[in-house]
This record gives structure tokens, C-alpha cells and sequence, in this order.
């Protein structure tokens, strides 16, 4: 910290001091309520002297701190003042305290930033004091990296995430332009986060990165700092910010989008309590479903709970017709023991008899007494509107979206349900696509996801093949003619793709 900078921070923190209501004599300790429980802070005296430190205690001790008088293991930031470094440093390893890794260590400017904003402000790398290494370009012992390839259609990914740290990083951020509606950084980072996942071995340093995809100066950016403090401080911060938090908090609910969520936020809401107290706003009804079920579709669905699912719409559809075919797709398709919701494609061997099979599912769910909800959309589809130059995020089959009753007795193992919930039940999201039988193999793909792995197999198509894919179709624009498929593998091999299996394609 310069000169200037010291002075500036002593005559602000002296200010702060004067404005209190009450003169503080320096000779009694005080305690205040303490308003930040999850925060303990610990002055260092070294530098700061005995009586500029008694002045700051009781300054962050008025505005709800807690201050510690020695350092300790409850100690969650330790403030410094024109400390060394690398001095502090071995002070602190000399005190010895087993919670020093998760410390963090702070200069002034952190406390400065806390006392005018009258909270803990989240910790960014200007804050802290670190012994700061020599940044590692070129790894000691470089991971041996094969060739990876830009397109998550020729990735496999692994059973277990090696590179969760960074990955966890790179979604939040994701969330977070999706939530201002940029869409080039949120990309940038999907694929980032994609080809980490692929690898098979950790990053231990940026070196192992060099002849990686995908991977730009600020995805680099985030992975350096975690590499070098364990955190990216830039996340942290977005995790702190009210408005991410609350837009995270609206868009969980069932039926309630960004630009709802951003709406909401704007006129002041906060909270669920706000929302439905407001007498101004008018749910749609799969909203009003969502607030009525939060508890339960909020909670991740089980593998054992998709299986009982599908024993379910597998009994409703083959009491309808015997020849209907019937796969579980999405997440659980693709390996997952967990997940939002649950996904299906129904539909029947001969062409043509699919239409008015939806409809007639829900009719007989409704007689069970399991249907809480349905929001059903009909086919759209037209082949003569194909190819279509434009991916569109929702296909044109028939489909409807429902929560189902799901009892306890029908679960292997029982049902996924909060602790002391004695209902018996729980609420559970379904949907159902019905794509005619020649459509099959495509709409079983797309369907299947991951998200990034059909984005990057449809680029590949248009940008290596010269076709277009979607959930409906393959279309060669070299030979101009629709290219048939009754099979997954069938669409890999028309795209000269190895086939990749969907426990595979987690991107």
C-alpha cells in the first residue's frame, strides 16, 4: 500500500470513528450485537500499534463485527496494517493456528471497504496479502496431454468431474451473464467447463492447459487464481451480490424465467413472501404450481424415483396401446444418480398412431389421481418446413409437461424427501415428448442431452460436414436430401463421428 493510500484509509477510518453516536472511552471493552456471525475478524497489533488498534476494534465491534482479541481458530480474517508480506507471514505460521489455511488474510484496505459499507464486502485479490509465487507457466512435470478436441461430439467425459474446482467456477459465471443476457462470455465458459470435464487427470497448473480448446484469457484468468488461493475472488463476489442471489432464488421456481425474475427484482422484490403478497401480480398457472410444489421439485430426483416413473407412464401407455415404445432420456439416460426432473419419449412402432397419444396418458394419469399438473402442447410438426435454417431451443412434437404424485411404496428403497416429512409422497416433474416413429433416433438424441454435447454435435455437423441436425432431422446441404436414421449410431456414422455413449456425453 502506498503512502498516499495508508493516510487516505487512517483519516476515512477516523472519520467512521468520530461519527458514532457516543465518544467510546478506549479504556472499556465493549460488546456490540454481533450482526455477522459467519465472520470473526482478528486485528494484528504488529505495525498498527496498541491504540489504533483498540479504535478499530471498537469500530467493528459497533457496526456488528465480531473482533477477536488473540488469534485463534474461530478466526476467519485477519486484518493487517503496512505489514511485509512474507514478515506476516511467518508470524502467522509461528502462531500456528490449525485454521490458517482457511483464513483469510487481509490488508487494511478490506477493513476500510467493510466499516463504509457497514458489512463484510466480499474478499477480492487487491485485499489480500500473500506471499504471491512465482506463477508457474510451464508445469515441472507436464500432465502429458493428448490432442483434445473442440467439439464435445468428440470428447468422452469421465464418470468422475477431475476438475470440479474450476468447473463449479465456470457455471456461476455461466448463470451469471445468462442473467444479464450475454451471450458470447456465457458460451466461451460452457465450453470451457465442458472440456475440463473430459479430462481424466486434474490441472495442477496453467502449463497443463497449453494445447487445450476452448480455454481463453479470462477462463485462464479465473483457473490461475483458484490454482494460486484455492478461490476465485471474482466468483465469490458474484455469489455475494443481492441481485445474482435473488435472480438465482426466482428462476428456481417452476415456470418463472430470467426476464420474470429480473422484473420482479426491479420493483424491489426479495423473496417468494414478497412475491405472492403483492396483489399486482398475476401467475400463469405452471407458476402457481411452482410456488405450490416448491418444496418437492426444488429437491433433486433420484435414480430409484425416475425408475418407479417410468414404471408408471410405462403401464399408462402400453394400457393404451401394445406396440408403444417407451425410453427414459435426459440425465438418468445419460448416467446420473440425480436430477431436476424427468424426462421421457413416447410414442408407437406405426407411423400416424402417436397423434392423440399424449392426450389420451394424461386423461388416464388424471383417473389415477397422480396428476397435479399438465401443460400439453400439440404437434407442430411439418416436414415440408424442413430443414430448418435455425436451431430453435424447442422442438415441434407434441409434448406436455406434468408433476406427478409419487408415493413411497412405489419407490425402490423410498422416496428422496426432506427430513421429517411424513406425507407418504412427493411432488415430481415429468415431461413427455411424442415424436413420430421415423423421427425416433433424432429426437432420442437430442433429448438425451448434455445441453453442451448436442450445442457442439450440431456445430460440427454445419461447420466439418456441411449439414444441419436438429432433434427432428439430418440434411445434407452437399447432396441436398434428408439423411434416414433409425439409430443413435446411425446419425454418428451418416456424421463420420465415433459413436459415443450417452453415459459418455456429460459436457
Amino acid at each position: 500500500m502506498t503512502p498516499l493510500l495508508a493516510q487516505i484509509n487512517k483519516s476515512l477510518l477516523f472519520g467512521l470513528l468520530k461519527k458514532r453516536s457516543r465518544p467510546v472511552d478506549a479504556g472499556v471493552s465493549r460488546r456490540e450485537e454481533v450482526k455477522f456471525e459467519d465472520v470473526r475478524l482478528y486485528l494484528v497489533e504488529r505495525k498498527m500499534g496498541h491504540s489504533r488498534r483498540s479504535f478499530l476494534t471498537q469500530l467493528a465491534r459497533s457496526k456488528g463485527f465480531a473482533v477477536e482479541d488473540v488469534l485463534s481458530n474461530e478466526v476467519t480474517h485477519v486484518v493487517s496494517e503496512d505489514s511485509t508480506a512474507s514478515s506476516l507471514w511467518n508470524w502467522l505460521k509461528e502462531c500456528a493456528p490449525k485454521n490458517l489455511p482457511n483464513m483469510h488474510v487481509l490488508d487494511i484496505s478490506w477493513f476500510t471497504d467493510s466499516m463504509r459499507e457497514g458489512r463484510p464486502v466480499a474478499v477480492e485479490t487487491r485485499h489480500l496479502i500473500q506471499v504471491r509465487k512465482k506463477y508457474i507457466e510451464k508445469c515441472p512435470t507436464p500432465t502429458a496431454v493428448a490432442t483434445v478436441s473442440q467439439y464435445a461430439c468428440q470428447r468422452r467425459t469421465t464418470t468422475e468431474n477431475n476438475n470440479k474446482i474450476f468447473t463449479d467456477a465456470f457455471e456461476v459465471l455461466v448463470e451469471i451473464y445468462e442473467f444479464n443476457e450475454i451471450e458470447g462470455p456465457c458460451l466461451a465458459f460452457r465450453r470451457a467447463a465442458s472440456v475440463l470435464k473430459s479430462l481424466p487427470w486434474a490441472v495442477q497448473c496453467l502449463g497443463d492447459t497449453h494445447n487445450l480448446p476452448c480455454l481463453g484469457e479470462h477462463t485462464k484468468a479465473i483457473m490461475e487464481e483458484i490454482l494460486q488461493y484455492g478461490r476465485s475472488f471474482e466468483v465469490e463476489k458474484i455469489l455475494s451480490d443481492e441481485r445474482y442471489q435473488t435472480l438465482k432464488l426466482f428462476t428456481s421456481v417452476f415456470g418463472v424465467g430470467p426476464k420474470t425474475a429480473e422484473k420482479w427484482y426491479r420493483r424491489g422484490l426479495r423473496s417468494f413472501s414478497e412475491i405472492l403478497a403483492d396483489r399486482s401480480i398475476r401467475l400463469n398457472r405452471m407458476q402457481q404450481s411452482g410456488f405450490q410444489h416448491y418444496g418437492d421439485i426444488s429437491r433433486a430426483v433420484s435414480k430409484a424415483e425416475a425408475l418407479a416413473l417410468r414404471n408408471i407412464i410405462d403401464e399408462a401407455v402400453h394400457a393404451i396401446t401394445p406396440d408403444a415404445v417407451l425410453a427414459l432420456t435426459g440425465g438418468f439416460r445419460r448416467g446420473k444418480e440425480f436430477g431436476h426432473d424427468v424426462d421421457f419419449i413416447v410414442t408407437t412402432t406405426e407411423m400416424g398412431k402417436e397423434e392423440g397419444l399424449l392426450p389420451r396418458i394424461i386423461d388416464k394419469l388424471t383417473k389415477e389421481g397422480i396428476l397435479l399438473y399438465c401443460d400439453y402442447q400439440a404437434s407442430t410438426f411439418d416436414i415440408s418446413k424442413l430443414p430448418s435454417r435455425r436451431f430453435e431451443a424447442m422442438d415441434h412434437f407434441a409434448k406436455c409437461f406434468l408433476i406427478l404424485r409419487l408415493e413411497d411404496s412405489q419407490v425402490g428403497g423410498g422416496l428422496h424427501i426432506a427430513e421429517g416429512d411424513i406425507r407418504g409422497w412427493r411432488a415430481v416433474r415429468v415431461d413427455l415428448v411424442s415424436p413420430p416413429m421415423d423421427r425416433y433416433a433424432f429426437a432420442l438424441l437430442g433429448w438425451s442431452g448434455s445441453r453442451q454435447f448436442e450445442r457442439d454435435l450440431r456445430r460440427f455437423a454445419r461447420m466439418e460436414r456441411h449439414m444441419l441436425l436438429d432433434n427432428h432431422a439430418l440434411y445434407d446441404k452437399t447432396k441436398k436430401e434428408f439423411l434416414a436414421a433409425t439409430t443413435e449410431k446411425d446419425i454418428f456414422a451418416h456424421l463420420g463421428l465415433e459413436y459415443i455413449e450417452p453415459w459418455q456425453r456429460n459436457a
